[in-house]
Formats: structure tokens, sequence, C-alpha cells
């Protein structure tokens, strides 16, 4: 197996720290201010299990395995009791989520979006959304123009299909569908 030496990190790159799996999120390489000393690599990655975020310094002969990781396309089934169902795109295996691990991601899911599931060993373990999806509206007031509460904002409460509530355009009327951006959860306009 080939093992990455710790000079050699850079952003988004995946490696095993005691363990378990981490990505790289910044990379900084501090040059060693004594002769003879080691050049430190100063990081900060980000657990792929926990999403919890640790700072940590390594001496640049350090080596790193790469963990068992890999990105596979799956679409969305059906939630229930037990948690959210997915297909794998490739294989077409069913597997299952708990609903803590998708978290705030479950204003986005609609039957038949497909996601990128993060696998380690072979397990799923965390999703990824398209940067934008389409949603209905499932409920909004109508819009009345010169109706705004004030500085301006031309936009008005909704209640998407999947239960989510955001701010919409005033033009936007029951049943239309909008992009919703994933990463800030505003809607982008009409889908």
């Amino acid at each position: 197996m080939a093992l990455t030496g710790a000079n050699e990190l850079r952003r988004r790159m995946m490696i095993k720290v005691d363990g378990e799996p981490y990505a790289v999120v910044e990379v900084f390489f501090a040059s060693p201010s004594a002769r003879g000393a080691a050049t430190m690599v100063r990081t900060r990655l980000r657990h792929l299990l926990t999403g919890a975020v640790l700072e940590k310094s390594f001496r640049s002969g350090e080596k790193f395995e790469e963990p068992d990781v890999a990105y596979a396309p799956a679409s969305f089934m059906y939630s229930d009791a037990e948690g959210f169902h997915f297909m794998d795109e490739a294989t077409f295996e069913q597997f299952m989520l708990p609903a803590e691990q998708v978290g705030d991601d479950r204003g986005y899911m609609t039957d038949g979006l497909v996601v990128q599931v993060l696998k380690y060993n072979g397990e799923a373990v965390a999703l990824e959304l398209p940067q934008f999806v389409e949603l209905a509206v499932a409920e909004t007031e109508p819009g009345v123009k010169g109706d705004t509460a004030g500085g301006g904002r031309d936009t008005k409460p909704a209640t998407l299909e999947t239960g989510m509530q955001v701010r919409v355009p005033l033009f936007i009327k029951e049943g239309e569908r909008v992009r919703v951006n994933t990463q800030t959860g505003e809607v982008a306009g009409r889908a």
C-alpha cells in the first residue's frame, strides 16, 4: 500500500490518522527555526465519520495510509422511522442512513434525488448533496406588491414539499418549483 508523506499533503486529500479517516481541510508548512530541526506540517483535518475538525501538526517525514473511501452515486428512495433509504446507482444495492446522520439535509430529500455517498470500508457513512435541488412550493401567501415588512426585501415565507421553510420572491405561487442552494438554504429562483 502506498503511503503519503506529510510533506505531500494537499487540501481535499484523505488520510488515516490513528486508524481514523480524515479529509485534509488546510495545510501549512512551517519552516524550522533551529538548524537541524525538522520541518513541521500543520494541518486542519475533518473526521469523515463525525465531521469534527481537529488541528494537528506532523513532522515532514511522517507517513500516512489512505483510508478505504470512495464516492458513489445513490438515489434517495424513501424515509421511515428507521431512517433514510437509498439505492446505489452502480450496484443497485439498497442501504439506510439513520436520521441523525442525514441531519438538516433531510429538507432537500425528494424521491429519486441523486446524491454522492461517501463509503468508508464499503459502508455508507455520509452524503454529499448536489449544489442545487428543485423543490415544489407547498404553501405560501399570495404576494402583494408593496407588502414588504421593511428594508425593501421583496420576499415572503414559504414551506416547500419537504417541510423546509425558506423565503421566496413575492411572484412565486404555491405549486411552482424553485431551485434551492443546498450550501446556503437560499432560493436561487424558479426551477
